[in-house]
């Protein structure tokens, strides 16, 4: 994924307007936002320095000088992170095919002891490595190929996720921006970029939102589900990162006790418990 780190500072310069760190906007602008010598200039580095780093051309870059661009530039927590990660890329770094995640059988046990909220595990691609009967209830996981149980694929390649999310645009550009992070942490992972790559040739939606070049972690928060059998169901969820397993993240829905949505679900458990 040559090119992420020029891509990721030129997309975050063309955000800025130069009123809003303190510099004239007159004069004619080829690109918007910042120019290149602007930034250099607030974040106290030579142009040429920062011309080196925008490029890609295997400089040694301090904290200091990425904290100064992080702050010109405007990063939030999140993004800070990612331009460190992209900027300082480990040699060799994901090179290697690894081999097929596993869950822990404690794991799996923890996800089926969660009987009112549907969970899983992801991996770094974001594929489904595990889930429970609730959440196979809500998602059709079971049902699926191996290759097709992805989030990503789910979102852009199955015609029914425009139905299944009603705000399908905001679940597609989180998924995008969640993915983005695994993309800059395992840049030489064939996988990830096999997958970048297909999402890429078959959706233009992903395209779009993978030249933005957004950054942000799904860790918590909300979001509205429509299954054919339970109806319009609203999920809180939180993430958490799986010990001994710091590629693979648990999902937990988690709704509201005694609210709408949990009466649904029981509802949802019980006639999935009966059709199988």
């Amino acid at each position: 994924m040559d090119g992420d780190l020029g891509d990721f500072l030129r997309s975050r310069r063309a955000r800025i307007r130069p009123e809003e760190v303190g510099l004239p906007s007159y004069g004619r602008r080829r690109v918007p936002g910042l120019r290149r010598e602007e930034v250099a200039q607030l974040a106290g580095v030579s142009v040429d320095y920062y011309i080196r780093l925008e490029q890609g051309r295997g400089i040694s870059v301090s904290d200091a000088v990425l904290d100064a661009v992080a702050r010109v530039l405007r990063l939030d927590e999140t993004e800070h992170a990612y331009l460190r990660t992209v900027a300082r890329p480990k040699p060799g770094r994901g090179a290697r095919r690894p081999s097929a995640p596993r869950v822990r059988p404690g794991v799996q046990l923890l996800l089926d002891a969660m009987e009112r909220s549907p969970a899983f595990v992801l991996g770094r691609r974001m594929e489904v490595l595990a889930w429970n009967t609730l959440a196979d209830a809500l998602l059709g996981f079971g049902a699926l190929d191996p290759a097709a149980r992805s989030m990503p694929r789910m979102v852009f390649l199955d015609p029914a996720a425009a139905d299944l999310y009603p705000e399908w645009a905001a679940i597609a550009a989180q998924t995008v921006a969640n993915l983005r992070i695994s993309a800059g942490r395992y840049p030489d992972d064939p996988a990830l970029t096999a997958l970048v790559g297909e999402l890429s040739v078959k959706s233009a939606d992903f395209r779009r939102l993978w030249a933005d070049h957004e950054v942000k972690a799904c860790a918590y928060g909300v979001k509205r589900v429509r299954h054919p059998v339970a109806g319009l169901l609203t999920l809180p969820y939180e993430t958490l990162t799986v010990p001994e397993g710091p590629d693979q993240t648990l999902v937990a829905y988690t709704p509201e006790p005694d609210s709408e949505t949990a009466e649904r679900l029981a509802l949802l458990g019980s006639w999935r418990a009966t059709a199988g």
